[in-house]
């Protein structure tokens, strides 16, 4: 799947569209995306000048957004809809990455009901493991008030 079918399936855009292939899926069971780090991205601009480093909480994103394009693609009127985060549990950064790493982003499902799913995460470079994370979501109407 390349970055217009990712486009088609999740509403995220520049700056904030974080997957940039999908390689595998499996439909409710399994992603695998790619996510090309470059130094051309505005986050480097501050962190940190001179040492740049990924922020984690961009790694946890596109997980979470491989997450999203693996739930959504099976949503039939995912026009009217948007994927929340209800949580981020045991998330772990493991190694630092850098500009001109590649994320290979791999997804499972731990539980799907009725619009809210369980999912494991993890964020790999070069085979070793960067990130990960339990996290969960649920699908809402995209213009109803969402209450906390």
């Amino acid at each position: 799947m390349d970055i217009n079918e990712i486009q088609q399936i999740i509403p995220h855009r520049y700056p904030m569209l974080l997957i940039d292939r999908v390689i595998e899926l499996e439909p409710l069971k399994k992603i695998v995306a790619i996510k090309n780090v470059t130094m051309n991205e505005q986050v480097f601009q501050g962190h940190f000048p001179g040492a740049p480093v990924y922020p984690g909480v961009y790694i946890i994103e596109a997980m979470a957004q491989a997450g999203a394009v693996l739930l959504f693609r099976e949503v039939p009127d995912r026009e009217s809809k948007l994927l929340f985060f209800t949580g981020i549990e045991e998330a772990k950064f493991r190694r630092p990455v850098v500009p001109g790493d590649q994320l290979r982003l791999e997804v499972t499902v731990l539980k799907y009901k009725m619009g809210y799913a369980k999912l494991r995460a993890e964020a790999y470079v070069e085979g070793q493991l960067a990130a990960e994370a339990v996290i969960s979501s649920a699908i809402a109407d995209k213009h109803k008030k969402v209450s906390s």
